[in-house]
């Protein structure tokens, strides 16, 4: 165990206990979903598609100048360890892009170029990625896999049934305020389905891995490490997770074209943002041209649209892109999850492990132990992204 009373250690764990008390306050998910979906999206359906959405966002419960200040004020340049010292040095600039974006959400382009910063927007070659899978025919969606059948409530049941081969408990809520059909909640330890939708099958069997066998296992671990860190969040930790999650859905024989094409439609709706598109643009985009029925071409452009203008979304297929293929090199995924870290990070982690200011992984995704998918037209797009 790390001597946090050590001279040599003494900063570090000031300056990590320090951010581990700033970040708390910048969950950005909280922040950039619209409170206001469902109105909106029945007075856009209304106006023909016509009418962009007015969407309405959570008021910000911090000083976000306050925040900087604090944050820039932090002695980094007295960290001893200079993998620490240059580590520590991208996190703070990391949040400071966070801080940005939670201040101009709403705000349309101020937002989008501050979240252009924190993730990127997809390249030439993922849009390419993207079109390659909409070559592929999808499922018969009027199987019974994919019929919507259960509540947000009855849903918790799988959830629980699902949770027992972990040894660690969190809260079940419900929420009438989200982009998403279900998220974890990092900083309240919970996850949350969101009231308005009626679950699949095929969405419970995704979400029940997606979400707790890697969201929820990533919280859980990223919070037993002497450096709290690991439970806020490294730089670009999204494109990992994200591709983490949905690599699970692959493990556990879960993944389907139809979901591999909604990941593709997430590119194609953040692509359309680099493009100046509305929303009412990248609705028509999604629905007209590529058939989508308008329900699910509202939330994908909602998704793609929140806050202003958010990139995020295409990340899940770079992220499974890019996880596939460390799979396939034999690579040890159990570092990846040993909280809210990135695949760019790895060395770091291993030598965090090393010197022990971090620990291996307690919790591990369940279906990484072999893997259950036998669908080869899955394999053979995975094997073929670029």
């Amino acid at each position: 165990m790390v001597n946090e009373t050590s001279v040599k250690n003494k900063i570090l764990f000031e300056i990590d206990k320090k951010i581990d008390h700033l970040v708390k306050k910048i969950e950005l998910l909280n922040y950039v979903n619209p409170i206001n979906i469902e109105s909106e999206k029945e007075r856009f359906f209304n106006s023909k598609y016509l009418t962009d959405p007015k969407f309405e966002y959570p008021e910000r419960d911090f000083d976000k100048f306050k925040l900087h200040k604090e944050f820039f004020r932090l002695s980094i340049g007295k960290i001893e360890d200079e993998v620490l010292r240059d580590f520590y040095e991208d996190i703070i600039y990391f949040y400071s892009g966070l801080i940005q974006c939670i201040e101009t959400v709403g705000k349309g382009k101020k937002f989008y170029y501050n979240s252009l910063r924190s993730f990127g927007t997809p390249t030439e070659q993922d849009v390419e990625n993207a079109k390659f899978i909409l070559h592929f025919e999808s499922e018969d969606e009027t199987s019974e896999i994919f019929q919507p059948k259960y509540s947000a409530k009855e849903s918790e049941a799988f959830f629980r049934d699902y949770s027992k081969s972990y040894d660690f408990t969190y809260e079940i809520k419900t929420s009438k305020t989200m982009g998403a059909i279900a998220m974890v909640s990092n900083s309240a330890k919970a996850l949350v389905l969101n009231e308005n939708h009626k679950f699949s099958q095929n969405e419970i069997n995704i979400l029940t891995n997606h979400e707790v066998g890697v969201h929820m296992v990533t919280t859980m671990n990223g919070v037993l490490h002497p450096l709290q860190i690991f439970s806020h969040g490294f730089p670009n930790n999204e494109e990992t997770q994200e591709g983490l999650a949905v690599f699970s859905e692959y493990m556990s024989g879960n993944l389907t074209i139809k979901r591999l094409k909604e990941l593709a439609y997430r590119v194609l709706a953040v692509d359309s943002l680099a493009k100046g598109y509305s929303f009412s643009r990248t609705f028509r985009l999604l629905h007209n041209a590529y058939d989508l029925d308008r329900e699910q071409a509202f939330y994908i452009a909602v998704r793609a649209h929140r806050g202003g203008g958010f990139t995020k979304d295409y990340l899940y297929l770079s992220g499974l892109k890019k996880i596939y293929q460390y799979y396939k090199e034999g690579k040890d995924l159990s570092l990846l999850l040993t909280g809210k870290v990135s695949l760019e990070f790895v060395n770091d982690i291993q030598y965090m492990i090393d010197h022990k200011y971090a620990y291996p992984a307690k919790h591990i995704t369940e279906c990484y132990s072999g893997n259950g998918n036998t669908n080869k037209t899955v394999d053979f797009i995975l094997e073929n992204l670029k």
